[in-house]
């Protein structure tokens, strides 16, 4: 697809590039499973677009931190999502709050080291 990428139209180069960057965050260590928690925290901020503009060189590093800011700032999000095994609207609504903090955050952090 890289090579025909001047033909493609706007829409399906965004869906391409989400779909390099959910096959970026699925990947997982070898005997290092990620917890379904933290499996559907980042895999929802992929499917909300949360990860589009990042660097794909970037992505690991933004969930690893992402997953340390939930852990510090959201601890009762992050017990209710291993507890509950689903999304509740409560949960969604502080996922969405937490993923834009976070992101600005991070972004910020990354255009200053250019």
């Amino acid at each position: 697809f890289a090579r025909f990428g001047s033909d493609l139209d706007k829409a399906t180069i965004a869906q391409l590039t989400r779909g390099e960057k959910m096959v970026e965050i699925l990947k997982q260590d070898q005997f290092v499973p990620l917890p379904v928690e933290k499996q559907v925290m980042i895999i929802f901020l992929a499917a909300r677009g949360y990860l589009d503009d990042i660097p794909t060189e970037q992505l690991k590093r933004f969930e690893t931190e992402y997953h340390l800011y939930l852990e510090a700032e959201y601890p009762d999000l992050v017990r209710s999502l291993a507890k509950e095994l689903k999304i509740s609207d409560a949960d969604e609504q502080q996922m969405t709050g937490a993923a834009d903090k976070f992101k600005s955050t991070f972004m910020q952090t990354i255009q200053s080291k250019d």
